[in-house]
């Protein structure tokens, strides 16, 4: 419960931060950049992944997620934009370990789907300071899908082949374990406010 009141309290001075400039019109213009980035992203991944399972198995699912996704991001992000996916339990610690925000906001979203909320409806936008300017953040939870506890899954679920790619790939490898419907973990764009 402390916990909680220091992430509410957290995320309370990100929405001070919000009131004290950036005009609605601005936000709004953010949040709708945000939302079809993050679509458009989850769709071409989704779409990739889907084509690649269908030719190679899921074995060649996880050349997907360990090229194309990081490709991706890369295409959508600029100077002034970073888009990555996070998560609590990252399969590549070094692309997709949380920043502190990030953390707090994945620990939200799993305590609100703990309390029956449904992922397809989380997404949280604050702003925040540092020494590189102002930012505009914006992140959408990704609940796993039924195709990706093949990979995610339990260890009933993943197969034997996909398990053995994934101990030769990702040696310290948290990301599975989950259930159709859980939160997998969130995209997280981070815009530099003008």
């Amino acid at each position: 419960m402390q916990y909680s009141r220091i992430a509410v309290a957290t995320l309370a001075s990100f929405a001070l931060t919000a009131q004290a400039g950036g005009t609605d019109e601005a936000e709004a213009r953010y949040l709708e950049e945000s939302r079809k980035t993050a679509q458009e992203f989850m769709q071409t991944l989704g779409g990739t992944l889907k084509q690649q399972i269908a030719v190679g198995g899921f074995e060649s699912a996880i050349g997907v997620c360990k090229q194309v996704a990081p490709a991706l991001a890369a295409q959508y992000s600029s100077d002034t934009r970073t888009v990555k996916r996070v998560s609590l339990k990252p399969r590549n610690s070094v692309q997709g370990t949380p920043d502190h925000w990030e953390k707090m906001v994945l620990e939200g979203f799993d305590q609100d789907q703990q309390a029956g909320k449904p992922p397809a409806s989380m997404e949280v936008t604050a702003y925040s300071e540092s020494a590189d300017g102002r930012w505009f953040r914006y992140m959408k939870a990704i609940p796993a899908q039924a195709m990706c506890l093949k990979c995610h899954g339990t260890e009933q679920d993943i197969p034997d082949g996909v398990k053995t790619l994934l101990k030769a790939e990702y040696p310290q490898d948290k990301a599975t374990g989950y259930s159709a419907g859980q939160i997998r973990g969130a995209i997280s764009i981070r815009q530099q406010v003008q």
